[in-house]
């Protein structure tokens, strides 16, 4: 089993949280179908969501690489990364994760999926943002709480 930078079990990766209601949202959707709207513009709008999280994700992945750091949450940091989306949102990924939830509630008409954006990033705040951040503070320091103070954790 994996483990984070505190050497703690991983139980539940972020991505999978998210995943989770995903799929308990369209559970959901079958069980008590509740829809947005059927047309081609809320779709289109879905789609560009979910291209748009995906792209974020890729930014970011380019910017771990570049700098020589772990994109993995349970592998140590050695950099902190806080230009490109860094500059906007202390958690790019996580943001983009949730871009995608909405797109894709978007796409399949459900709003059951749509909303399932909402427990996983409560969820993910607590179960990994602020491990991680904790992490950060004590490994970094003031460079860290510097940036910290400057950028939101979200958007």
């Amino acid at each position: 089993m994996a483990t984070d930078q505190k050497g703690a079990a991983v139980k539940f990766p972020p991505p999978l949280i998210f995943l989770l209601f995903m799929l308990l949202g369209q559970g959901l959707q079958y069980v008590w179908p509740v829809t947005i709207s059927s047309s081609l513009v809320v779709k289109l709008i879905g789609v560009g969501l979910i291209v748009f999280g995906l792209f974020i994700i890729a930014l970011v992945s380019r910017s771990f690489t570049r700098v020589e750091t772990n994109i993995e949450p349970w592998k140590p940091t050695t950099k902190i990364v806080s230009s490109g989306v860094f500059a906007y949102s202390r958690n790019p990924v996580y943001s983009a994760f949730c871009l995608v939830v909405i797109g894709a509630g978007c796409v399949l008409n459900s709003v059951w999926l749509l909303i399932s954006f909402l427990p996983s990033a409560i969820l993910v705040y607590h179960v990994a943002i602020t491990k991680e951040e904790a992490y950060l503070e004590q490994k970094f320091g003031e460079q860290y709480l510097s940036y910290k103070r400057k950028v939101r954790c979200w958007i």
